[in-house]
């Protein structure tokens, strides 16, 4: 027989809170076990797909990890320095965008830039403070990313972690398996398939979205020669990881800065535009039906509020954690909600024959 309800939810909301306070005293401990637990469980499926071919858990693991060790080579050596080139490049380009937006304004609207309008004075506020900030701003992005997130912990920790996890994944799933409550076996296996599911499409599948997505965008800008057309289209890959705000953000950063560079040439403009269009629908109709799905269930407000929640309170580890803990209570709370409209609370005594469908 298994424990009363209010007992239930007493243990597992000590140990909620026991999780939460680990990651709060604990974050910067278990960043690169989280980030390595993350790579571990992306690449399992890849894992599983070798071993299929014939080859032993241990040859599989060594395979992908080769295999991803000279993918970062290449990235390290070719693309990331001209990231940040066009990174600081951008942000120091910015100021000069913004004068030139304020003379096309006072050219064509002069009644709306008078120099004591709020808009003119607004312009100008904003012009002097990208000029005096932007360059301090790249390097404190990047301090602060070194300091979270150090070479060490790329180059060592979390490759390591990564590899023995994948290793031993299947292992240990067994071995979680095998600890599950025998009262709550079952009902426990139902919710973690439901939880891994919505992961599995969400997470392995909006990533591999993202990947595509700034592959294309950044490709197809800097072949119509647009600058900084590669941060621009790694920056809306990455942002379309939260559906929607990459496509709006990184659209109107790529047809502002053509509005820039190719003023008097409308052909080209247009270019830009057609890039972004064909963009989302590529992926609104065959990659995110194809490896996200319908049936994700992460609402795009859910997802924000987790990722602002998360990241507000618990830093970069809340970041990381936001989209795994939202899914899983988006898949407890329907199961809540199931378990509801099944009980004698919702049916009442009198309406027990109705909502049986």
């Amino acid at each position: 027989m298994g424990l009363p309800v209010r007992e239930q939810a007493i243990y597992w909301s000590v140990a909620a809170a026991v999780f939460l306070i680990m990651m709060w005293f604990l974050g910067s401990v278990i960043l690169p076990f989280l980030i390595g637990g993350a790579i571990a469980y992306f690449l399992d499926p890849v894992a599983d797909h070798i071993e299929r071919l014939g080859l032993s858990r241990a040859a599989a693991t060594a395979v992908i990890s080769i295999a991803a060790l000279l993918a970062f080579i290449l990235l390290a050596v070719l693309v990331i320095p001209t990231l940040t080139q066009q990174l600081i490049a951008l942000i120091n380009a910015l100021p000069g965008m913004f004068y030139k937006l304020q003379a096309i304004l006072t050219e064509r609207f002069p009644q709306l830039l008078d120099q004591n309008s709020v808009l003119h004075q607004t312009l100008v506020s904003v012009g002097d403070t990208i000029k005096a900030q932007g360059a301090d701003m790249v390097n404190r992005v990047i301090a602060s990313a070194l300091t979270v997130i150090n070479a060490a912990l790329f180059i060592i920790v979390v490759p390591v972690v990564a590899f023995y996890l994948l290793l031993d994944w299947d292992r240990m799933m067994a071995h979680l398996d095998s600890w599950l409550p025998l009262d709550y076996r079952d009902t426990l296996r139902t919710i973690g398939a439901e939880i891994n599911s919505v992961l599995a499409g969400f997470v392995r599948g909006q990533f591999t979205v993202c990947g595509i997505l700034g592959t294309y965008y950044a490709v197809s800008l800097m072949f119509v020669g647009l600058q900084f057309g590669l941060i621009v289209g790694v920056i809306a890959g990455l942002i379309t990881f939260i559906p929607y705000l990459g496509a709006m953000s990184g659209g109107a950063l790529a047809i502002g800065l053509a509005l820039f560079q190719f003023w008097g040439h409308p052909d080209m403009i247009l270019a830009v535009v057609a890039i972004f269009a064909f963009g989302q629908f590529f992926e609104g109709n065959i990659l995110s039906p194809k490896l996200v799905g319908h049936s994700v269930g992460l609402h795009p407000v859910w997802l924000l509020f987790a990722l602002s929640a998360f990241g507000t309170l618990f830093g970069f580890v809340g970041l990381l954690a936001a989209v795994p803990i939202s899914a899983t209570i988006g898949v407890l709370a329907r199961f809540g909600v199931k378990k509801y409209l099944e009980s004698q609370l919702y049916k009442g005594t009198g309406h027990s024959g109705q909502n049986e469908a």
